[in-house]
């Protein structure tokens, strides 16, 4: 019986950090490809401009304990603003700058809601059994409710089927991609998207070799399927955003030894 709970309870385990599976939600799908209007994230920019700053690590950190009241109440106004914005209208890179956007907003704002906690996974919006505030829905957009997931697995990934928006959401934690300084724009986030590949590859959190053993992000398991569907897919992945020495030291490894990642709340 005792064996059975111990597997029972590996298997929920698991099960809680596996990561959905992406499903169009199609609501979402319409844009204007013709659209040349820009949504305005300066509100969320004085922000990132106050409270996020990169440690001697490379890790960018956010100062929540410092967060004013006025402040707070300042990213809610943002969230409000972006949720009556009618999005279908805007073009495609327009939508994607305005969704990552809110998903990170979102996630400061919940953390700031529940602070202080150690790890966002301590903040079990969906009961005692659930592994963070993922699932609970967050925001209302044109009288939809939705949540963080639903942002990134049923608009972000089916969407836009691009590896690199990986590096553009932030779950507040160290291990995930750096929460940048500066919001998403329509008219540069190719750009920056791309920055934030090379960014992550090329820093332990995203790719270490130890012992002659390629270790890797987490981020590289849970969803495979979006970097190739298996490990020599990942690996020349990473070699296309890593730097010359790493791309030479990946050319010798057709698979992974280790995936790792640490939940660590990433501010104070």
């Amino acid at each position: 019986m005792k064996k059975l709970l111990s597997v029972l309870l590996m298997l929920l385990c698991t099960s809680l950090i596996a990561a959905p599976s992406k499903k169009l939600w199609d609501v979402w799908s319409p844009y204007q490809a013709s659209s040349n209007k820009t949504i305005d994230h300066e509100q969320y920019q004085d922000f990132l401009n106050k409270y996020v700053y990169k440690t001697k690590t490379g890790v960018n950190y956010v100062r929540y304990s410092k967060v004013t009241k006025t402040d707070k109440t300042a990213l809610e106004a943002y969230l409000k603003t972006m949720s009556q914005i009618p999005i279908a209208k805007y073009s495609r890179t327009e939508q994607l700058a305005y969704w990552i956007n809110i998903y990170n907003a979102l996630t400061i704002d919940t953390v700031l809601k529940h602070y202080p906690v150690k790890s966002i996974r301590d903040i079990k919006l969906g009961g005692w059994f659930s592994a963070g505030p993922w699932d609970a829905k967050l925001i209302s957009i044109d009288d939809k409710q939705v949540s963080l997931n639903d942002i990134e697995h049923r608009i972000i990934r089916p969407i836009w089927n691009d590896p690199r928006t990986h590096y553009a959401l932030n779950c507040a934690s160290y291990s995930c991609p750096n929460l940048q300084q500066k919001a998403y724009a329509g008219k540069t986030i190719n750009a920056m998207l791309t920055s934030d590949a090379k960014q992550y590859i090329n820093s332990k959190r995203g790719v270490d070799i130890e012992n002659g053993k390629l270790y890797v992000s987490s981020i590289y398991d849970w969803y495979q399927v979006d970097f190739g569907g298996n490990a020599p897919s990942v690996i020349k992945h990473l070699q296309q955003y890593a730097s010359p020495k790493l791309k030479q030291q990946l050319q010798q490894y057709h698979d992974i030894s280790g995936y790792r990642y640490n939940w660590q709340l990433n501010g104070n």
